[in-house]
């Protein structure tokens, strides 16, 4: 009994050791977090891809109004067995290297409106593009958040586990003495004896937690070396004053609504696109060539006959195997769902906000009401100590005040955390911070 009561007194001291120890972790602002997941995460990269690639689209669509220019050169070797003639020139070309220069450019003149119903989808899928970057940066920092948090509340557990071991140490220190005066029978050292080897399970749990939220935060910001929050930043949390009906109208507008409704805009310029292969496609064309002969392979004959060409085409398929309408029923489904894409965004984003605002609401109310829970129980303990030092009181007592104050640290803890993390979901939502 002795030798336990002793290696556990001991094993407190390492214990305490540990947690003043440094973890080897960098600490990290959570600007500089967020920072680095934008830069780092692969959403976030496949986002800047997404955009890069909507506005390549929008330049090819622009293209479309410019002439297509194409230059031509071409060298051959007829053979003498072959009797051959330039019907330009009447010149006997057999036998000889016969050079062929050109150009050609062409413009579409009308196709029914669907050059410029293809730019605005293209314009439109740019916008949503960048609207979904946007979303996914605010989300990427609503993880970040989310889990810089985690490492913040279990800093907090390493600071409740420490000062409820320091606790149990001491409790365990005054049974020991009483026991030893005759004072308290022996069951208070062996109450103290097992409040206090769970007071050094709490403590290895915590670091636990600490070691595995700082190594998730480290994977979401890609950092080289292992990274924790900075225990200060969670100082900077306070209430604020939540206007509803101006975070009503921030949510309609947040990030993935004006994703959702570019995205529809684009699907309607791509129906009216589809709905343009009912017209007829006039275009222009020019081209100018040059052909010439000599008897050595050159890349400027001596002589050249020119010919050119102006061209206007009228094309209107009769029949296409339904093919153009399968196109434009296809452009309308996409752009009606679309429309029911919009649709569900608004309510999500309606039905969102009352579910975080009700979370913020009550974490809020949880962390005042916790906090007046760790000021009673800590006044509770205070008494329950004296009592039992000078003999009015049980060790039962003493150790039941203690598992209340620990307990209502933990849901303080839990309190603020849920609190920071219902602000970082309204602040992913509106698209903005508060």
């Amino acid at each position: 009994m002795r030798s336990l009561v002793l290696a556990l007194l001991c094993g407190a001291a390492p214990a305490a050791a540990q947690v003043a120890a440094d973890t080897g972790a960098h600490p990290i602002a959570l600007a500089e977090a967020i920072q680095m997941a934008r830069l780092n995460s692969p959403a976030a990269v496949q986002a800047r891809g997404a955009v890069q690639s909507a506005d390549a689209h929008v330049k090819s669509s622009w293209s479309t109004f410019i002439p297509s220019l194409t230059v031509n050169t071409s060298s051959s070797a007829l053979s003498p067995a072959t009797s051959r003639v330039n019907t330009t020139t009447g010149q006997l070309i057999s036998g000889k290297w016969q050079m062929t220069q050109g150009f050609s450019f062409g413009l579409t003149l009308f196709n029914g409106g669907t050059q410029f119903n293809d730019l605005a989808a293209a314009r439109e899928s740019f916008g949503a593009a960048v609207a979904g970057e946007d979303a996914q940066n605010w989300q990427i920092a609503y993880l970040v958040k989310q889990q810089y948090y985690a490492v913040l509340a279990a800093l907090e557990e390493r600071r409740a586990a420490q000062a409820a071991l320091d606790q149990a140490t001491e409790q365990m220190k005054m049974s020991v003495l009483r026991v030893q005066a005759r004072t308290a029978i022996k069951s208070d050292s062996l109450q103290s004896l097992v409040q206090l080897g769970n007071a050094q399970l709490a403590m290895l749990t915590a670091e636990n937690d600490l070691r595995t939220a700082n190594a998730a935060l480290t994977r979401l910001v890609a950092a080289p070396r292992p990274v924790t929050a900075i225990p200060d930043e969670g100082n900077t949390d306070s209430a604020f004053v939540v206007d509803s009906a101006q975070l009503a109208s921030l949510a309609l507008g947040g990030p993935a609504v004006r994703q959702a409704s570019a995205s529809f805009a684009a699907a309607q310029s791509s129906a009216k696109a589809a709905r343009g292969t009912w017209w007829p496609t006039l275009t222009a064309s020019y081209g100018r060539n040059r052909v010439g002969a000599d008897s050595v392979f050159t890349l400027s004959p001596d002589n050249y006959s020119y010919s050119g060409q102006v061209r206007f085409s009228l094309s209107y398929p009769i029949f296409d195997q339904w093919a153009r309408q399968q196109t434009i029923t296809l452009a309308e489904v996409a752009a009606a769902n679309a429309d029911a894409t919009l649709r569900d965004a608004r309510f999500a984003a309606q039905q969102s906000l009352v579910q975080y605002l009700g979370a913020l609401r009550t974490a809020g109310q949880q962390v005042l009401i916790q906090q007046t829970s760790v000021a009673a129980a800590e006044e509770a303990l205070r008494v329950q100590q004296q009592r039992y030092q000078l003999g009015a009181g049980t060790i039962l007592d003493e150790l039941t005040s203690q598992t209340t104050l620990n307990q209502a640290r933990y849901l303080l803890i839990q309190a603020r955390f849920n609190y920071r993390v219902a602000k970082a979901q309204l602040e992913a939502l509106i698209g903005r911070p508060l």
